[in-house]
């Protein structure tokens, strides 16, 4: 592990520039410039090969496998045409690191597949991982394979790297995908933070974080930093740039944090959400332990809804009922709803002859009858109510949930899913992280 990251300081300390980013009239200063949206994922038009010069031969070899500088070089190359970032004599040893690097974990990813003899990826399951990705950019398997070839990576160089990929996917959800499962408590807390956060001014963001740690020191993260944002305004995909060049978790989704509610981050990156316009790209944001590269994608004020779901219990009574037919009613239903709960009341109503009951579903407070209203406001879930006269008669209502509402909460199965990612995302750095401290690597 001392070779890696003595290397990686190394690369990253090439990094260093005095480079200025020029303002936009008006701009933040928080701000680097406006990023084409367009230009989010990889990009489509083809690229002339990168001009570079590698020693060949073996550059290092892991466990009993080795990485030699053809295969250094076409790793390089690919990771250029994908990111779009330009080689220069300034950031290239950090290119043929963050290279280096991918392959000494697709080499251990690889020797972990070959362990179990079950796992094989077809070249069915390549081709369809090729469409999908071309399909993302918006062009065909053909064009996308061209674009590659045009650049130097040859397709076999492609294929195998998207075996492995499929491969390690595949055995992560395997092993791992009993214990990335969630408690039900644990989506209801994080539903339950949801909705306290749906009323507070939200951000859409992109992130790139550089570890100061892995790169040669905070120095050398924002030096790496500057050139990346430079490179990104002057239309390097950000997506691409975030998966070659991240370290946060989010790397794998091509930088996607997804919403980040106010308050939630901390003061350094609160102060560039506050002041970053959509389309934005931020300068280099410091932070203990290293650098992050914000993109603010969008923003929304968080006015959320309130969301109720009631049952009731009701006689009907026209509004010229009489005093004493009222009064009976009322009388009845105070003393039916000690006995009731929201299980219970419809089977109850059906039971007994002059009840009517029914499921009124889920609804925002603000369109329920006005007589509804301040029990869905204030009363506890899982209380019944007084009597409640309204011009078709006296009702029981069943407070049996509540929730906010509108598109900034997301549903429990989309929480779940968004805390089972998060988890098998940790387990398979661990994983990894544990690969690596157990493998032989030397560095030629």
């Amino acid at each position: 592990m001392g070779l890696r990251l003595s290397t990686t300081a190394i690369a990253f300390a090439a990094l260093l520039s005095t480079a200025a980013f020029a303002q936009v009239p008006g701009q933040s200063p928080a701000a680097a410039g406006v990023l084409n949206p367009g230009a989010e994922a990889a990009p489509q038009s083809a690229a002339p090969e990168a001009q570079f010069q590698l020693a060949d031969g073996i550059v290092a070899t892991v466990n009993d496998s080795v990485i030699t500088g053809f295969d250094l070089r076409q790793r390089m190359l690919m990771l250029i045409a994908m990111t779009q970032v330009q080689p220069t004599p300034e950031n290239l040893p950090a290119i043929q690191q963050q290279a280096l690097n991918a392959l000494i974990e697709e080499h251990l990813q690889a020797q972990e597949i070959a362990k179990y003899e079950t796992l094989k990826i077809t070249d069915e399951e390549v081709d369809r991982d090729i469409a999908e990705t071309a399909q993302q950019v918006g062009t065909t398997p053909e064009n996308y394979i061209t674009f590659l070839r045009q650049a130097g990576i040859r397709t076999s160089t492609l294929r195998e790297q998207i075996r492995t990929e499929i491969g390690w996917r595949e055995l992560v959800g395997g092993r791992f995908n009993a214990r990335s499962r969630v408690s039900q408590a644990q989506v209801d807390q994080a539903v339950r933070q949801a909705e306290a956060s749906a009323t507070k001014p939200q951000y859409l963001i992109g992130e790139i974080y550089i570890e100061a740690a892995r790169v040669g020191g905070q120095q050398a993260a924002l030096n790496g930093a500057q050139q990346l944002v430079g490179q990104m305004v002057q239309g390097a995909p950000f997506q691409a740039v975030a998966r070659q060049f991240s370290a946060a978790p989010s790397a794998v989704n091509g930088g996607d944090a997804g919403w980040v509610v106010q308050g939630s981050v901390n003061p350094q990156l609160q102060a560039s959400l506050d002041t970053l316009q959509v389309g934005q790209l931020s300068n280099p944001i410091p932070v203990d332990g290293g650098v992050y590269i914000i993109y603010m994608r969008d923003k929304r004020s968080g006015a959320a809804t309130s969301l109720v779901s009631l049952k009731q219990v009701m006689i009907e009574l026209p509004e010229t009922a009489s005093e004493t037919d009222v009064a009976a009613a009322t009388q009845r239903l105070t003393a039916l709803a000690p006995q009731l709960t929201c299980d219970t009341m419809l089977a109850r109503a059906t039971s007994e002859a002059g009840l009517l009951g029914s499921d009124l579903g889920e609804a925002d407070v603000q369109n329920l009858a006005p007589q509804f209203q301040q029990i869905a406001r204030s009363a506890e879930v899982g209380s019944i109510s007084t009597p409640v006269r309204t011009p078709l008669g006296l009702h029981l209502i069943g407070l049996c949930g509540r929730r906010a509402g509108g598109p900034e909460v997301p549903s429990r199965q989309e929480v779940e899913f968004r805390l089972r990612n998060a988890n098998l995302s940790m387990l398979a750095r661990r994983y990894m992280r544990d690969l690596r401290a157990d493998a032989l690597i030397e560095l030629k």
